[in-house]
């Protein structure tokens, strides 16, 4: 019986695309996760860890090549038209990295944030209308903004009209691609601020994708750490920057540390059309083994933990890595991924 408090849920999602000369990619492989209501998952990664193709996947902006999609109940995995467009379209958003691009130039922004009223045809023109203005003052522009362009506004105030966009069909769960990527330091704030303020209002539930180590680390509750398709591991915003137990994660959790303490990985990060065999991580791992080259490790309850959801990991060694003086935290901000490669990392 599917647990109601749970909105999404992947299990063993895989998405591949054809590749050059036959060889297919492949983006996401075995991926499992759920997200609770008013639960933010953060997802880190290096760049092409595929990230983003598993939040399109689990919205179905990608069909999933295999694996199954539960969204509220409901099997979204195969359904089409009217079905996709009520049970997952209507309860469903998302925000884009690039509000530029994401917004259409040629459309005033009260017609943008009207669009997905009238595809759904929610109310009448008049409760449309106002909905729009009730939404701009909320996010902090004003109802005046309705018949400015996306040009005229700021790159801040353009992702405000994404997350305002988003929020028009009164969805249970968004999907936030480097919602402030784009943004300065100060305008950042006030856009993870907004999201975290429309969440308690609203019981939302986010799927919050970002390189921003600290940014991660403040707003989610939960992150899951992706390396070439898979997670190698899922716990608490806490226990994975302080207590990480895959190689990977501790790399990750160490560019919060002062230079001389950080783990930088070696090499490159393999093509995914090539996948390494056994851990994929292997031959950029300090503490890597034979086993580790021929024998891919599953993701399984950590020692301690009630459920996968709760912390799990995919590592034959796990937290043999740790990081080293936890205490002393460096006061810049984190290295963003992707990880440089250092031919003097430890091997």
């Amino acid at each position: 019986m599917t647990d109601p408090n749970i909105v999404l849920e992947l299990r063993d999602v895989v998405q591949t695309f054809p590749g050059a000369r036959g060889n297919p990619v492949h983006a996401v492989n075995g991926v499992s996760l759920t997200i609770s209501r008013g639960e933010t998952v953060g997802l880190v990664g290096e760049s092409g860890s595929g990230k983003t193709t598993v939040g399109r996947t689990a919205l179905r902006l990608y069909d999933p090549t295999a694996g199954e999609i539960t969204f509220e109940g409901h099997d979204v995995t195969r359904i089409k038209g009217r079905a996709l467009r009520n049970v997952l379209r209507r309860r469903t958003a998302m925000v884009f990295q690039n509000p530029t691009t994401s917004l259409n130039g040629y459309m005033r922004l009260g017609d943008i944030l009207r669009e997905p009223l009238d595809v759904h045809r929610v109310g009448t023109a008049s409760e449309r209308k106002a909905k729009v203005e009730q939404i701009l003052d909320r996010i902090g522009l004003g109802a005046a903004y309705a018949q400015r362009y996306p040009h005229e506004l700021s790159g801040g105030q353009r992702q405000r009209v994404g997350i305002a966009r988003a929020l028009m069909l009164d969805p249970s769960l968004i999907v936030a691609d480097e919602p402030t990527a784009s943004l300065d330091v100060s305008v950042q704030a006030q856009i993870v601020n907004l999201l975290e303020d429309i969440q308690t209002e609203r019981g939302l539930s986010y799927l919050f994708i970002s390189h921003d180590l600290a940014l991660v680390r403040r707003i989610s509750h939960r992150i899951a750490v992706m390396y070439l398709g898979r997670i190698v591991e899922i716990g608490s915003s806490e226990d994975i920057f302080t207590r990480p137990l895959h190689p990977y994660s501790a790399s990750l959790a160490s560019m919060e540390l002062e230079p001389e303490h950080r783990i930088v990985p070696r090499g490159e990060l393999p093509s995914p059309a090539k996948p390494p065999s056994g851990c994929a991580f292997h031959g950029r791992c300090p503490i890597a083994r034979p086993q580790c080259a021929t024998d891919r490790p599953a993701l399984t309850v950590a020692a301690g933990a009630a459920s996968a959801g709760e912390r799990a990991v995919a590592c034959h060694f796990p937290g043999e890595l740790t990081l080293a003086a936890s205490t002393h935290r460096s006061t810049s901000a984190p290295a963003p991924l992707p990880l440089v490669p250092a031919a003097t990392a430890a091997v």
